[in-house]
């Protein structure tokens, strides 16, 4: 039975698709004939002479032959009327035109009387307005049919942007019985007053609080993928601010290449309204450093790791080895390159950057050419007492066994990412990191061939362990959102941004720099919160804010520098390099093998220990 049914399913979209073919090749042909005296008609003055009148019917031998195979040989009965768009009326242009040439050889050729040459001009142009005109006019009657009556349903949102994306949008909107557009606002003086299918542009984006409330609006929808971030960014911001709820499209580039379309309109994400200006990479010294090479990264299955490990993949190297500690983010992550890079060779390897057996193992087997090194212990809190000797271990003795394997087994390049509590350090971990960066210092120093690089930067939206997901788990459960002080700021970039610019320091590196991102302007935390609770649809008195305190070890802000270093400009707008102090002594790498090899007794003596390995080490 189904597929009986399925039979006639497909028998009768055949005969609609044919039936739909023979009127609209019926209509050309009535069309063709009509122009065709209505031409006759005009050159006389709309009065034809019998003689005319017998001279062009009998033409209609030439024409119709001439005219019907050019009209399906140029694909016009492919599309449908009701979806009659400028394509199709380039094929009428292009048929109708070369009929008429050919009409015009015709009749030359045959010396055929009768036909005047002011007809064989005429013709085209009435044919081209009838046949086009007639699509359009079905498609306009069809479109007011289906949604005429959705111009007064539908939630009132404004649009900000009357660009393409703006006019695209617009269009698709008018079909949804969702939404109604009330408006658009540009920045463009020239556009205001001015309408965009039907509908006007109100005035400039800074007079949105006003035109929301004289509209009755509670939606934004950003359309302006192609202006810069600060100006999006401030959008965003004030249609927050203003109470509104706030949509926005995906990317121009997304747009235009086709992997998304404008129906896909979505909430605004504070990682939206943080959004910094995309990275411009060395595309082609990227290539040269990866293409066709092996690149291992550790920490594969963590934020920072595995991000790194896509971007790598763009560049298509000879094979990938993912390390990790973790079976199950080990395994999330090979999942993900099976669909997304399946023509890529990728190694998936369980183990621990404390490892030294393992670590030879692996390097020896894999031979990479360069590493990056994401393995770490990141949370301050966490690492602060009870954790911290493995802070240690982790952060500090698995970097250096990393470094080792990495130049025994001649590996080129080591990329260590380090962080901006490396910086004056008041924590465990931020100390940890810091002497991570010494020990790669103290390589470089020591030559051997690999060079070890280091590219420091802050909180990145979205990492495991960032405050944006707890955030948004506390509006979840109802609040309230805990921040632990009023005045705590921090340094934030994207994921994407983050690892882009680690594969570009990696390129400019020559070993021993330490590379600072560029971060941008600090952010206050609990603005953070703020706009995130405002973005999910609630304000301050349903989700309140609660002060905690500082937890062990934070600070109140983070630097990137440290204040005996500098920073030196690279050809790269958002990497400096910092002049840092120079590498330990030999006698300090091996006083703190000894001390690795005997934990103290105590969290005590875990940060005695820290103090007297980094001078600017101040615990809280």
């Amino acid at each position: 039975m189904p597929d009986s049914h399925q039979g006639d399913s497909a028998q009768k979209a055949f005969l609609g698709l044919i039936s739909r073919r023979f009127i609209a090749s019926a209509y050309d042909l009535v069309a063709l004939i009509v122009c065709w005296l209505a031409a006759y008609w005009l050159r006389f003055n709309l009065s034809l002479p019998d003689e005319y009148l017998r001279a062009g019917l009998f033409s209609l031998a030439i024409l119709v032959p001439v005219y019907v195979p050019l009209f399906w040989l140029s694909g016009l009965y492919r599309g449908i009327w009701r979806y009659a768009s400028l394509m199709d009326l380039r094929r009428i242009i292009v048929s109708v035109g070369l009929g008429g040439l050919v009409t015009a050889v015709a009749v030359f050729m045959t010396g055929m009387p009768g036909v005047p040459r002011s007809v064989l001009v005429l013709h085209p142009i009435l044919l081209i307005l009838a046949m086009g005109g007639g699509r359009f006019l079905y498609r306009a009657w069809k479109d007011r049919c289906l949604y005429g009556h959705l111009a007064l349903s539908g939630e009132s949102v404004l649009i900000l942007g009357a660009g393409e994306v703006g006019e695209r949008l617009i269009r698709e909107l008018q079909r949804s019985p969702q939404w109604r557009v009330a408006g658009l606002l540009d920045n463009d003086p020239a556009k205001h007053g001015r309408e965009v299918h039907g509908v006007k542009i109100r005035g400039d984006i800074a007079s949105m609080v006003h035109w929301a409330k004289e509209l009755e609006v509670g939606h934004v929808i950003v359309a302006m993928p192609s202006v810069s971030a600060a100006v999006r960014r401030g959008a965003m911001e004030q249609a927050v601010q203003a109470g509104l709820k706030v949509l926005t499209v995906p990317a121009l580039d997304d747009l235009l290449s086709g992997r998304v379309s404008l129906s896909q309109i979505r909430q605004v994400e504070l990682e939206d309204i943080l959004g910094r200006e995309p990275v411009q990479l060395d595309d082609a010294g990227l290539s040269r450093l990866i293409a066709e090479r092996t690149i291992l990264v550790t920490g594969a299955g963590g934020s920072i790791g595995s991000e790194l490990a896509r971007q790598i993949a763009r560049f298509a190297p000879r094979q990938l080895v993912l390390f990790e500690v973790s079976e199950f983010a080990l395994y999330q992550i090979e999942q993900e390159f099976r669909r997304t890079f399946p023509g890529l060779d990728v190694v998936c390897v369980v183990g621990d950057v404390k490892d030294e057996a393992r670590l030879q193992q692996v390097f020896a087997a894999y031979r990479p050419a360069l590493v990056f090194h994401a393995a770490a212990y990141k949370h301050v809190p966490l690492m602060e007492s009870a954790n911290a000797w493995e802070a240690v271990r982790n952060n500090v003795l698995g970097t250096w066994r990393v470094a080792m394997a990495a130049r025994q087994a001649g590996v080129e390049k080591m990329v260590l990412i380090s962080t901006d509590k490396a910086v004056n350090p008041t924590n465990v971990m931020g100390t940890t990191k810091r002497m991570a960066e010494r020990v790669v210092q103290s390589l470089e120093q020591a030559g051997g061939g690999t060079q070890f690089i280091v590219v420091r930067f802050g909180n990145v939206l979205g990492s495991n362990g960032s405050v944006i997901p707890t955030f948004r788990e506390q509006i979840a459960r109802g609040g309230p959102v805990t921040v632990t002080h009023p005045d705590i700021i921090r340094y934030f970039m994207l994921i994407p941004e983050a690892a882009q610019l680690v594969l570009q320091a990696g390129l400019m590196g020559n070993g021993g720099e330490i590379f600072v991102l560029d971060m941008g302007e600090p952010v206050k935390i609990v603005d953070l919160a703020r706009d995130l609770i405002r973005l999910s649809g609630f304000t301050e008195e349903e989700i309140p804010i609660e002060f905690t305190g500082l937890r062990p070890g934070e600070k109140l802000y983070e630097e990137l520098l440290a204040d005996n270093e500098m920073t030196l400009p690279t050809p790269h707008a958002k990497l400096r390099v910092a002049k840092a102090e120079s590498a330990p002594e030999e006698a300090w790498i091996g006083d703190l093998a000894r001390w690795l090899e005997t934990p103290p007794a105590d969290v005590a003596g875990i940060k005695a220990g820290l103090a007297r390995f980094v001078p600017e080490y101040r615990p809280q």
